[in-house]
């Protein structure tokens, strides 16, 4: 199966957040959008992601003066993607190796969703509730 699966079942719209945003706008946009995670933004094109860990981190290195930090401050820049194309055992994988949640969906150099391991893990879940259902009824019609 494709990345482009689970997206078909997601809400349309990927919130994104200015690399120039303090700490403190980012986690109140998370809040508002009850969403674990951003992806950060420079000049309307994608650099890097923003979750709840990054957050927290610089909160308990900083203290309370990690609410003005801005985002490009404390980002690493590497943005790891996958496309629609890719399989769902590819940003599984992606996700396991580079210990990351969320992965941004790119195609042709343009964001077009976002997929977290919560939408991978329900995905495998029904489609392995499906396969077990087609063998249970391939051995009931057996017998």
């Amino acid at each position: 199966m494709k990345v482009s699966a689970i997206l078909e079942r997601k809400q349309p719209g990927i919130v994104t957040v200015d690399i120039l945003s303090t700490l403190k706008a980012a986690a109140e946009l998370m809040t508002r959008h009850r969403i674990a995670a951003l992806v950060v933004t420079e000049k309307g094109a994608p650099v890097g992601h923003l979750s709840e860990r990054h957050i927290v981190e610089v909160f308990a290195h900083e203290g309370k003066l990690a609410e003005e930090m801005r985002i490009r401050q404390v980002i690493d820049r590497e943005l790891i993607t996958v496309s629609p194309e890719d399989t769902i055992k590819r940003a599984m994988s992606l996700m396991t190796h580079t210990r990351i949640r969320h992965l941004p969906v790119m195609e042709e150099n343009e964001l077009v969703g976002i997929v977290s391991l919560g939408d991978v893990v329900k995905y495998r879940l029904e489609e392995l509730e499906l396969e077990a259902n087609v063998l249970r009824d391939v051995y009931i019609a057996a017998r």
